[in-house]
């Protein structure tokens, strides 16, 4: 047990560790290794695919924590002999030094230069403890700081953001050369920006970027770049600007090139010359599309380049691509990030399901790496495609708890997505004049207006609740900054959305043929959502001119949109109009299937239809597995237990809709 113990000093602590390892180190130290399988029967570990974990990580603590001292380092020699010979020299080091029995720099020297030349993809927790170790036999004050700052941020990196503020606090930084003072602030300051008002993250980094300026040029960057990070979830044009501001290192590789691509475009965006910026963005998405693999955070720059650029396709492939490197070398800190900005450039391009199933694991994994900002950024995403899907409760909880974060922390453009989020449900529901209420100070001028890359996003939602509510004056203003917006080709729904506002203001002779103008520039971008929407109001205006026979024809179209995309909240609008234009229009599910969300109704209406999991899953673009998750919970829920009870359900329920 205190051989596990030991070895789990090296990584996260409660994480299960190497049984070849341990068995080695025991059979060297003349150890019954028969005892492991006592301690499994025993509760006390559990041995699992080749690895040992003790099952209540406090107990390995206990176990190391109060051993003698003289034992603890026997467990340390003997598994540094364990690890002799095999393909990496970090652990060998490791315990070597945790072995040492007086004062031995030297030890500490040799593990803090093999943590430094570590490949790409070793545990950021393993690192953080090496560089821990290394610092508690550094000869001179000033090495243990920074060695315990190179700590701190493996351990960020690794998502142990409390263990991260441990050792950042015992690195006693204050007083020391502006180098260490300059990477303990950037530490410090992205601490924050995952966990923190995101506006002292930004003080922090800006600091760390002039501390580290004279040394460290790449670093004091990356420290600009981060703090430009901050100065967008606050919304803060200017102090993203001033983040941008001074010139970059003078470019050498072709990375160096990209970067100052990236900043340049993005200064030129910031300044309201978005085509100009556009260029020099798509330099930066260019080189994401090169061959040789990337780390994850070149890619997750590309990501985002491409969004602002208002290129979707490209955004979610760097996004994407950003991901699998995470999940594959690391940082696993940069997982929960990657699925954030994947999950909102589908949310961009109107793939809802798969926005909503990066989302939800997405959030998972900020939680559990103490991610709360990241988190909040994919409540508010989970707000807005559920409030594609008809469900108000859901909407509301996440973005109650994507508010809960947003408002202390001063996220401005989680803040903003969630208040779109409850209008846009605010109008599935036909409340148009709460939607319009909730929308108006974020989309017009003035101190309340939402952040400033998302407003714009949200103005189609503005001038629809507006038409409706006689806030033609308000609504015009909106659109007419819209138009500008559009023209630069910020968004590929913009054109189609643009001809839609108009066609809400304008007088009977204009309406239809900007409505017909609207859904041909729908046949050049994806997104049923949206397209459902124009044919729904374009119904809905037709009834009202009294001609039913043509709005069925839209009606039933926006039906089938909204129906194929998951819409099902804005599927009884359509349904409601078309039956005020005399169409026997299908009902919503009832009986058991009401109980179902949108989401396992559509599952369980193409499972009883005779779709394999697999089909289904390629159907409405989600993974098999969410599909497997998702059936079990309908059986669950219906009481049922095979496809064969599923589909005569689904039969009979249709049937009663049919003929009630």
């Amino acid at each position: 047990m205190l051989l596990a113990a030991a070895e789990g000093e090296r990584g996260a602590r409660g994480a299960a560790v190497d049984a070849a390892v341990v068995r080695r180190a025991a059979g060297a130290g003349g150890l019954d290794t028969g005892v492991l399988d006592a301690a499994e029967a025993a509760g006390l570990v559990r041995l699992t695919g080749g690895r040992i974990g003790i099952v209540d990580p406090r107990t390995a603590r206990t176990f190391y924590a109060t051993a003698p001292p003289a034992r603890r380092r026997e467990a340390h020699r003997l598994l540094a002999e364990a690890h002799a010979g095999g393909p990496h020299v970090l652990p060998v080091l490791f315990h070597r030094a945790a072995a040492a029995t007086a004062p031995a720099p030297g030890r500490g020297d040799a593990l803090a230069a093999a943590a430094a030349r570590a490949p790409v993809g070793t545990d950021s927790a393993e690192l953080s403890a090496a560089w821990a170790r290394s610092a508690e036999l550094a000869a001179e004050d000033g090495v243990r700081a920074l060695r315990l700052i190179h700590a701190a941020e493996h351990a960020r990196l690794a998502g142990l953001p409390r263990r991260a503020r441990d050792l950042l606090a015992q690195a006693g930084y204050e007083g020391a050369r502006d180098a260490v003072r300059g990477a303990a602030e950037l530490v410090g300051g992205r601490l924050a920006l995952q966990d923190g008002p995101v506006a002292d993250a930004r003080e922090a980094l800006l600091l760390a970027a002039e501390l580290l300026a004279p040394a460290d040029a790449s670093r004091a960057q990356a420290a600009r770049l981060a703090a430009m990070e901050a100065a967008w979830a606050t919304g803060d044009a200017a102090a993203c600007l001033e983040a941008l501001e001074p010139a970059p290192v003078q470019p050498g590789t072709d990375a160096d090139r990209r970067l100052t691509a990236y900043r340049e475009g993005m200064t030129e965006v910031m300044h309201g010359r978005l085509e100009a910026g556009r260029e020099r963005l798509r330099e930066v998405v260019a080189g994401a599309s090169c061959t040789t693999p990337q780390g994850p955070e070149t890619l997750l720059r590309a990501g985002g380049a491409a969004l602002v650029a208002g290129d979707l396709p490209a955004a979610c492939r760097a996004n994407s691509r950003a991901l699998a490197v995470a999940r594959a070398r690391g940082p696993r800190l940069l997982v929960a990030q990657a699925l954030e900005r994947l999950a909102y450039a589908e949310l961009r391009a109107g793939r809802h399901a798969r926005a909503r199933a990066h989302a939800e694991e997405g959030l998972r994994t900020a939680r559990d790496a103490g991610q709360d900002n990241l988190a909040a950024h994919h409540h508010a995403i989970l707000a807005l495609v559920a409030s594609v899907e008809g469900s108000a409760d859901v909407v509301a909880e996440h973005a109650d708890a994507a508010e809960r974060v947003a408002a202390p922390h001063g996220l401005a453009q989680a803040a903003t997505l969630a208040q779109w989020a409850r209008a846009r449900a605010d109008l599935a529901r036909g409340r148009v004049a709460e939607a319009a209420a909730r929308l108006g100070p974020l989309v017009g001028p003035g101190p309340r207006r939402g952040h400033f890359a998302v407003r714009m996003l949200a103005v189609p939602c503005f001038v629809e609740a507006a038409a409706r509510t006689g806030q033609a004056e308000p609504a015009r203003a909106a659109v007419a900054e819209f138009a500008r917006w559009a023209g630069q080709g910020a968004d590929p729904q913009a054109p189609a959305q643009l001809a839609r506002c108009r066609a809400l203001l304008s007088d009977h002779q204009e309406c239809e043929a900007l409505f017909a103008a609207a859904l041909a520039r729908h046949e050049e971008a994806t997104g049923d959502f949206e397209r459902g929407r124009t044919q729904l109001l374009y119904g809905a205006w037709l009834r009202r001119r009294r001609r039913p026979g043509e709005a069925r024809g839209r009606l039933r179209d926006a039906l089938v949109s909204f129906e194929r995309g998951g819409a099902l909240g804005w599927a009884a609008q359509a349904r409601a109009e078309l039956r005020a234009t005399g169409d026997a229009a299908p009902r919503e599910p009832s009986g058991p299937l009401a109980l179902l969300t949108p989401q396992q109704l559509r599952i369980a209406r193409c499972v009883a239809e005779g779709a394999t999991n697999r089909e289904v899953a390629l159907s409405l673009s989600v993974s098999p597995r969410t599909v497997d998750h998702h059936l079990r919970n309908v059986f669950a829920v219906l009481g049922i237990r095979s496809r064969v009870e599923l589909s005569r359900l689904v039969d009979r329920a249709e049937k009663t809709i049919a003929h009630p």
